[in-house]
């Protein structure tokens, strides 16, 4: 589908292709599709991943798909999963399987399964309470280190409820809980003023992080794997150009590191409605690269890597 004309144009793909389906994921990451699970016509519900290339014009690729067989505890066949990704993972949750040998029965899952892109293998995701009851067909939804789950169905249930998946020192993990009535101890509902508390806290760290908030409207990827590369800003010629004129004269290049940085500044200082439409170019390729060499030179501790995770119950 061409999103600027509105079009349908089928792909011409080479080679072998998965086999038909329903029910599956379908995850597009950088240049990508990654396509897990499913259930064929009257085959059996399937467990395989395949990655499919040459999207675009620009890939210069040709289109093909490639079976592709990781390494780790990858997940049981399933359909009616959710697959959301996270920076440089990729959370599986729950979703519709089969048990037995001679008889048949469905199973419904509530386990987190990773994909690390980084090591490109599977990994199970342990949490620190109870997960959310069984099921598929929901929505799972990532919101910065955070994932928001709701809805499903387990066979018999149509649930519309709410879970937070959360590390250990998130926010939300602070707010003084009031347990689920009629639900297991280790269940937390955010309710009341817990969940205002929440809302402004979400509200307030929006407003002392801006640059955070624009790159997350800009899908500037805000995890970063090291071996990222970008233009320096010696290469960049917008960049060049705009400090250049700021400073009114051409610098050799000893001081041209010094005229970047007072177009930094001079961009910081500026009040948003001063800065012209051709500014905004090399202005987002600058803050990209900020933020990229910050990842590279000093990472933070991605979700994966943090010790403990907590699933949280939000009732209305």
């Amino acid at each position: 589908m061409d999103t600027m004309s509105l079009e349908w144009t089928e792909l011409a793909v080479t080679g072998s292709a998965p086999p038909p389906r329903c029910g599956h994921s379908a995850t597009m990451i950088e240049k990508r599709l990654l396509i897990f699970g499913g259930r064929g016509g009257t085959g059996p519900i399937m467990g395989d991943l395949w990655a499919l290339k040459g999207i675009t014009e620009e890939d210069n690729e040709t289109p093909g798909w490639t079976q592709l067989k990781l390494p780790g505890q990858s997940p049981s066949a399933r359909c009616g999963h959710s697959v959301t990704s996270g920076g440089p993972y990729l959370l599986l949750f729950g979703g519709h399987g089969t048990g037995g040998w001679l008889s048949r029965y469905d199973v419904y899952y509530n386990e987190c399964v990773i994909l690390d892109r980084v090591s490109v293998q599977w990994k199970r995701l342990p949490t620190s309470n109870e997960p959310p009851p069984p099921r598929a067909y929901h929505s799972m939804t990532c919101i910065g280190p955070r994932f928001l789950l709701f809805g499903g169905f387990d066979g018999k249930n149509t649930f519309g409820d709410l879970w937070w998946l959360v590390p250990e020192d998130d926010p939300i993990a602070k707010r003084d809980l009031v347990p689920s009535v009629g639900s297991d101890s280790n269940h937390s509902t955010v309710t009341g003023d817990a969940q205002q508390s929440a809302l402004k806290e979400s509200e307030s760290q929006s407003d002392e992080s801006p640059m955070l908030e624009l790159a997350k409207r800009l899908g500037i990827p805000l995890y970063v794997e090291p071996s990222a590369s970008f233009v320096d800003e010696i290469n960049d010629k917008e960049l060049m150009e705009l400090s250049s004129r700021l400073i009114g004269e051409s610098l050799p290049t000893t001081d041209q590191l010094a005229c970047i940085q007072a177009l930094r500044d001079h961009w910081r200082s500026s009040p948003s409605s001063s800065i012209q439409l051709q500014e905004l170019g090399p202005l987002l390729r600058d803050y990209q690269r900020l933020i990229i060499r910050r990842f590279v030179e000093s990472p933070s501790p991605a979700f994966l890597e943090r010790e403990d995770r907590r699933l949280f119950h939000l009732k209305n």
